[in-house]
């Protein structure tokens, strides 16, 4: 039997997580504690909340708990042979091949392009007047993915893609029930499903001729592509064209909404404290700690999911074999117990202090143990590059109503503010000369 759930029914509960999923955690979670049952678009899930039991799935049994079939949804969009939907001996092969290029001394030679991105897109905001910034974070994280991942310079090639991968990520809350297996139905040529197989294709026939290009390539590129694809394990054997294709929509669809998400979140948190946009301009480690408390108050992904294969014991509950269990990305980062009574605020100041940081799996935006994603210190790096570009460029300020928080909406499996961040930005004026006391305060922390 599985744990109890809120008191809505079945149908209110879809519906709640389909336009405020973050509502239902939050009363399931005062309801029923920190282990509950919800009804979702595909079936119940449980959802853990408890650091401590989200430890216990996160550093399972990989045969007992098999993260590939719970991401199974997602196989329309990034393959079956995604690093995403493999479990067991095929999925520790695929990450030691794929992990490499985010690490390191590599991983540092992205930033440069990076910035060069963003500050190219940075010219085209508009200045002084309301918009919503997410739609301009995506481009950007867009333009990052192509680039340093598929490592498309051609530009009509890349404005092609441009406008074909929006098509693969359904936008809004009832379009992303696309993908359920019930909804998979050609009905001609305006159908939805019908455009998303068309979109699918064109971009599979470029990523294809991309990978025939970088196999009879002599000198590789530094994009991540180039490395894929000459990467090997531990018996020699490359990752096949079929697999590469589905590890680049992986990445993509991995590390380019769910990015932008997090970015236009960092701008919508700012705007209720302008103090520390300022003052992160002159601290990396303020900088860092911004995009830390960001990724702790909403985190892209609200759940992590497994199904089991054999009967779990998870606290007091004794869940059934073939029950999906998703450790509650969203409820664990504010969990009262690890963050005190003011855990839902945004409060960055509280990662400054290094002696107290929070458990490994009491902050879990990017997941944890073996399935914890690849590309976070890729997507960390990202959100401090953009973030401290556009800080340098623009005065940042909210749009009207000001001091309103901006609600949640979803976007296929992310969570974005409902508008969209809206800003307003100013170019800063070059600062006239200063007093070494007055330039030594400008770089005091709040």
């Amino acid at each position: 039997m599985l744990p109890p759930g809120p008191s809505l029914s079945p149908r209110r509960q879809v519906l709640a997580w389909l336009f405020r999923p973050e509502a239902v955690m939050e009363r399931a979670q005062r309801e029923c504690g920190d282990v509950f049952t919800l009804q979702l678009p595909l079936g119940p899930i449980v959802a853990v909340a408890d650091p401590a039991l989200i430890k216990e799935v996160f550093t399972g049994d990989s045969d007992v708990l098999r993260a590939g079939e719970g991401n199974a949804p997602l196989e329309p969009v990034v393959g079956p042979d995604s690093l995403l939907l493999l479990d067991g001996a095929r999925h520790l092969r695929r990450r030691r091949l794929v992990l490499p290029p985010f690490h390191g001394d590599r991983l540092k030679a992205y930033s440069s392009t990076m910035a060069d991105i963003t500050a190219a897109d940075l010219a085209t905001w508009p200045h002084d007047e309301p918009f919503p910034v997410e739609p301009r974070l995506r481009a950007i994280t867009l333009a990052i993915i192509l680039r340093v991942v598929f490592g498309i310079e051609d530009s009509q090639r890349a404005a092609t893609l441009e406008r074909l991968i929006p098509q693969l990520i359904p936008d809004g809350a009832v379009s992303s029930l696309l993908l359920l297996p019930a909804l998979r139905r050609d009905l001609g040529p305006r159908s939805p499903w019908r455009r998303f197989l068309q979109a699918r294709a064109a971009i599979d026939a470029i990523l294809f001729d991309e990978i025939a290009h970088r196999r009879a390539e002599t000198e590789h590129g530094d994009d991540i592509l180039s490395m894929l694809v000459q990467a090997r394990d531990e018996d020699g054997a490359p990752l096949t064209d079929h697999e590469l294709r589905d590890e680049l929509i992986t990445l993509l669809t991995a590390g380019h909404e769910t990015t932008a998400s997090a970015l236009s979140w960092t701008f919508a948190l700012l705007h209720h404290r302008p103090d520390l946009a300022e003052a992160a301009r002159h601290d990396d480690a303020l900088l860092d700690a911004i995009v830390t408390e960001t990724l702790r108050l909403k985190p892209p992904l609200s759940l992590a999911v497994r199904r089991t294969t054999q009967p779990l014991q998870l606290g007091s509950h004794t869940l059934p074999a073939g029950t999906r269990v998703g450790p509650c990305l969203y409820l664990a980062n504010r969990h009262p117990a690890t963050y005190g009574p003011d855990a839902g605020a945004f409060r960055p100041e509280r990662f400054l202090d290094t002696t107290n940081k929070p458990d490994t799996y009491s902050w879990v935006p990017f997941g944890g143990g073996i399935r914890r994603c690849v590309g976070a210190a890729f997507a960390q790096l990202e959100m401090r590059t953009v973030l401290r570009a556009a800080l340098d460029t623009y005065n940042i300020t909210p749009a009207p109503p000001r001091g309103r928080a901006e609600r949640t909406r979803r976007r296929a499996i992310v969570l974005t503010p409902s508008a969209g961040g809206r800003t307003i930005v100013s170019p800063r004026r070059a600062p006239a000369p200063a007093a070494p006391r007055a330039a030594a305060a400008s770089s005091a922390r709040p």
